[in-house]
């Protein structure tokens, strides 16, 4: 006697059974498309979450590779993914691909910028915050109240976490409640103060509850504050956020600076990695030779240098110098813009 298979429903039956979600949620949340910007610590949470729940479609976009110090809290990923250089965009969807393959996840190795948030935003009904610095989340926001999106921000730093659904036209927008962002020395990163692996595992699940209520259309059910958690000490706080007095610049005065590229840096500095990355200077999209890189690092690297179909990394002057497709360069051993541009000037080209 052969197992019949399992029906298609028993996946979610448990997800079923909540009276809020029930059967028209959950066919809902199967026609749901969502933009992952982002997928380190709170972003492979985010991606786990939704592809366990049934979320039609996840687009990940992330810039970046694996490290050993990102298993700690980043739980896609193992330490097979570091040794053989797979972008975490890519292991993150070769691991979902195992978990629910009815889903379809669409990885893509990218810096969310400018120039290409549109076309990443396409079609998607909700995007969602897996970032670490306020340039791309004001984009995020610049973008989202100009097309009407819903997204929700997320953030975490050592054991404390903001979490805020942002719908316009209808909520404060994130400008609403930081109009600026904070100058480097009155913020705290992961290189100053840490970060838990407990608290970025409940900010990004608040975050998840919420995007399962905008994706099923329960607008009404969204916490339309900002939430604050410190998991150490067990507070939550619901914040209400009033629009600014004089209106927002962004969803009050439709200025979207971020989103038209007056505000954009070719270099930045990356949150808990000694690291810089340097966007290629041409507006036009950029496709690196992998195999011609590699073939002149090894005339100046230290060591083997190691190329796989989505980067090539080289050590030179005691510095990591790992080089994408698009062109991106991220620079480990320095957290110097000005060394790291010398670097690239130096080896890669300016």
């Amino acid at each position: 006697m052969t197992n019949s298979p399992t029906p298609p429903q028993d996946r979610y039956s448990r997800q079923v059974l909540f009276e809020p979600i029930g059967e028209s949620g959950q066919a809902q949340l199967g026609k749901g498309r969502v933009l992952l910007v982002g997928c380190g610590a709170l972003g492979t949470v985010l991606a786990g979450t939704l592809a366990r729940a049934g979320v039609g479609h996840l687009r990940i976009c992330d810039r970046d590779y694996i490290e050993l110090n990102n298993l700690q809290r980043q739980v896609l990923f193992d330490e097979d993914d570091i040794e053989q250089n797979v972008p975490k965009a890519i292991a993150a969807a070769n691991k979902l691909a195992r978990v629910n393959s009815s889903i379809r996840v669409e990885p893509i190795v990218t810096d969310v910028n400018f120039k290409n948030i549109a076309n990443l935003a396409d079609g998607c009904d909700v995007i969602l915050d897996g970032t670490d610095n306020f340039e791309t989340r004001y984009l995020i926001n610049d973008y989202c109240v100009e097309s009407g999106r819903p997204w929700v921000y997320g953030a975490v730093i050592g054991a404390t976490g903001l979490v805020m659904p942002i719908i316009p036209g209808e909520t404060p927008c994130l400008r609403c409640v930081f109009e600026n962002a904070p100058p480097p020395e009155m913020s705290p990163t992961c290189d100053t103060a840490g970060v838990i692996g407990p608290a970025v595992n409940i900010v990004a699940s608040m975050q998840s509850v919420e995007t399962f209520k905008l994706l099923m259309g329960k607008r009404d059910d969204v916490v339309r504050k900002l939430m604050s958690i410190d998991v150490w000490s067990g507070r939550v706080v619901q914040l209400s956020v009033a629009k600014p007095e004089g209106a927002c610049i962004c969803c009050g005065q439709r200025q979207f600076e971020y989103l038209e590229g007056k505000v954009v840096s070719l270099t930045t500095t990356l949150c808990g990695r000694n690291a810089v990355q340097i966007q290629p200077q041409s507006n036009r999209e950029a496709t690196t030779d992998l195999t011609a890189l590699a073939r002149k690092m090894a005339m100046v690297s230290r060591d083997e240098v190691k190329q796989s179909e989505y980067l090539v990394r080289a050590m030179v002057e005691g510095f990591e110098l790992t080089v994408f497709k698009d062109g991106r360069t991220i620079i480990k051993g320095t957290k110097n813009a000005g060394e790291a541009r010398s670097i690239h000037a130096k080896y890669i080209g300016s």
